[in-house]
């Protein structure tokens, strides 16, 4: 495993956001959700995709995420991912969402 600064860490922008719209892709070839997500007002709303298979809409509406902000946009399929939402994969290798397990305010910055 490569070793980083914590100078390097702090470069990158994790920040909590909270999702508010729930689109499904069906054009791609994995199950898709396009993911709105308000990161607060000094950031807005930023879009992402993720193919989240253990989740239904109910509980991802609304469900505080942590996201990495500057990366840059990733085309995926017709769609362009401008947030690359952290997971972590179950025993199916399926993605298990990061979210903080208290309220914190929209674009709080992760350290």
């Amino acid at each position: 495993m490569n070793k980083i600064t914590i100078e390097q860490f702090k470069e990158v922008d994790i920040r909590v956001g909270q999702i508010i719209k729930i689109t499904h892709l069906k054009d791609g070839k994995y199950s898709t959700h396009k993911l709105q997500i308000n990161f607060g007002k000094e950031i807005g709303i930023k879009q992402s995709c993720a193919r989240l298979v253990n989740y239904s809409d109910e509980e991802l509406q609304n469900k505080f995420i942590v996201g990495i902000l500057n990366f840059p946009p990733k085309q995926i399929g017709k769609n362009m991912s401008e947030v690359l939402i952290l997971g972590v994969p179950d025993e199916n290798g399926e993605c298990i969402l990061l979210s903080p397990d208290n309220s914190v305010p929209m674009g709080g910055r992760v350290y």
